[in-house]
């Protein structure tokens, strides 16, 4: 998978995954990765799905509706792609987190709904429910950030609460952040994102 990989000055600090939303690069989710750990290795990923130009994850076959059999074998291979960039990086693959917006925010998802050693954590901004066709793994203790939006046409507060409402049942330990805002990443969410990396890993 097309990435970039910047070595952190703390090699113990989590590995930040950055996942773009639809239409952006390995590059756009940076900023936020220097506000939740500025002394992480980053691993930034390209989906590998194109939409009409714009890369993506997966495919879908409407907005909001997903095109699951694809979800799924883009799921595996984005968890296939972090076992090797382990070995190509020299990375501890246990300490990967996960810090998804929108398009990236739901594969991160999936990743956690599939897997129960994908991640050690996640931040996930504006997210929607992956599949309601699966049993999630067990997710005892692995904490996870939901950033919000009430008045977010794409993801709308119910999804949001039945995502949580999944994760939570599945072990997850779960903080969700609202604002009163729509699709878009604020900078007071990305704050309390940050404010909730610190805590969460001790750092």
């Amino acid at each position: 998978m097309r990435h970039l990989f910047h070595e952190g000055k703390n090699r113990s600090a989590p590995v930040l995954v950055l996942l773009h939303g639809t239409g952006g690069t390995e590059s756009d989710l940076l900023p936020l990765a220097a506000a939740l750990s500025p002394d992480s290795s980053v691993l930034g990923i390209r989906g590998n799905v194109l939409e009409n130009g714009m890369p993506r994850f997966f495919r879908r076959l409407a907005e909001g509706v997903f095109d699951e059999e694809d979800l799924a074998l883009r799921t595996r291979e984005l968890y296939d792609f972090l076992d090797e960039s382990a070995v190509k990086y020299g990375l501890n693959r246990r300490n990967y987190v996960a810090v998804g917006y929108s398009n990236g925010a739901n594969i991160a998802a999936s990743l956690l709904f599939h897997y129960n050693d994908a991640l050690s954590g996640a931040v996930l901004h504006h997210p929607m429910v992956p599949l309601r066709s699966v049993v999630l793994p067990d997710l005892k203790n692995v904490p996870v950030f939901i950033g919000a939006g009430r008045n977010d046409r794409m993801c709308s507060p119910a999804e949001t609460e039945e995502l949580s409402s999944l994760l939570e049942g599945a072990g997850a330990k779960l903080t969700v952040h609202w604002e009163n805002a729509g699709h878009s990443l604020t900078g007071t969410e990305i704050d309390a994102a940050a404010v909730w990396f610190r805590q969460a890993f001790a750092l």
